[in-house]
């Protein structure tokens, strides 16, 4: 979900992440409550391949629409999910929000109950997501803005945003957000993964972010919930955010818009740390990053593949990260995105390649 186009420089990826490896030896504290290399691979196991997209309803411009009462569409998630059903994925990577949870705590569990009752119904076991640094940073509840034709992830919405964290209470409040649905749904089985922080110090954060990451990996240790907590390294210049990161992860898991060969020595890089990977961001087709090239990859690797985007809606993930096209044409090539809302395929050679490489034992 990278808001600005990024590529990683091979050589500074090497050293950023060599380092990494070093300092990976070196034990937080807690470091009883983080999984053992051994303890990740025997979970990694128990899973077939990981395979899944980003998932937002098609009708949500953001998490805060996909989240309220008032717009929460469980129709339109079955029909959706049994898309990727339908393909062979069994994940999808689901961002929640503490606005939409604060509003209604009780109320907002309660959904994210149903909507794992309705993954579980198609065999897909959701990655749930907690903060996440980028767009727009001042959201707010109730009715979400209206889309800007062309325009990438227009109504997308920060969490927690910038403003709330510049109120002493937050922290507090987002404290109890945390541990309340960790703490809730810590043994539910239909969870596979927690990604606590998407792409940390995004949106010219950077290590202004770090307090934050540090809160919620030791929220999580605390309540130490069956399922593994990871957050995903997506730029390689952030080192002490990347450090804390792969010192306080379960599992191992990272974003890459690169094509096949570039991505390829990340993988094998951060295969040093010996715990399973999985890339929760991939697949933008102008940047050669695509199912043809890049999930094959993947799969030979046993690196678990979720990619951006899935049906076409109102996130407009069909258009570029920094090309709007304010007339709202469709693009002659999509840049994220898997089918259309009635199900058709965008290319159905790619939704064949998906279906076979899911079925693959």
């Amino acid at each position: 979900m990278m808001k600005a186009i990024k590529r990683i420089v091979l050589t500074g990826a090497m050293c950023a992440m060599a380092a990494l490896s070093v300092n990976a030896q070196s034990k937080t504290a807690g470091a009883e409550k983080i999984w053992s290399a051994a303890k990740a691979n025997q979970w990694y196991s128990q899973h077939p391949w990981i395979a899944g997209a980003n998932f937002i309803p098609s009708n949500a411009i953001n998490q805060l629409e996909m989240w309220q009462a008032e717009t929460f569409d469980l129709k339109t998630i079955d029909r959706e999910l049994g898309y990727a059903e339908g393909i062979g994925f069994n994940t999808m990577r689901v961002f929640l929000h503490s606005v939409a949870y604060t509003q209604d705590p009780k109320g907002f569990k309660s959904r994210v109950a149903e909507f794992l009752a309705v993954a579980d119904k198609h065999h897909i076991q959701p990655i749930l997501v907690f903060f996440d640094d980028c767009w727009n940073n001042d959201p707010k509840p109730g009715k979400q803005p209206a889309v800007k034709p062309g325009v990438h992830n227009s109504g997308w919405m920060q969490d927690p945003g910038v403003p709330a964290l510049k109120d002493p209470k937050e922290m507090g409040i987002l404290e109890h957000y945390v541990k309340d649905v960790l703490t809730t749904f810590a043994h539910d089985k239909r969870v596979l993964l927690w990604d606590l922080f998407n792409e940390p110090g995004n949106s010219g954060k950077k290590e202004s972010s770090l307090p934050l990451l540090q809160n919620v990996f030791a929220w999580a240790h605390e309540v130490r919930p069956d399922q593994p907590v990871s957050a995903g390294l997506w730029d390689w210049t952030f080192e002490k955010l990347n450090t804390y990161q792969v010192e306080n992860s379960d599992v191992i898991t990272y974003h890459n818009y690169d094509e096949e060969a570039a991505h390829l020595r990340v993988v094998q890089l951060l295969k040093t740390h010996g715990k399973p990977l999985i890339c929760t961001e991939y697949m933008a087709r102008p940047r050669n990053s695509t199912f043809g090239t890049v999930m094959p990859m993947l799969k030979r690797e046993n690196v678990g593949a979720i990619n951006w985007g899935f049906v076409m809606g109102k996130t407009n993930t069909i258009y570029a990260w920094d090309t709007p096209m304010p007339g709202g044409e469709e693009p002659k090539l999509w840049f994220h995105d898997i089918f259309r809302q009635d199900g058709t395929p965008y290319k159905t050679d790619e939704t064949d390649l998906i279906k076979k490489l899911t079925s693959e034992k």
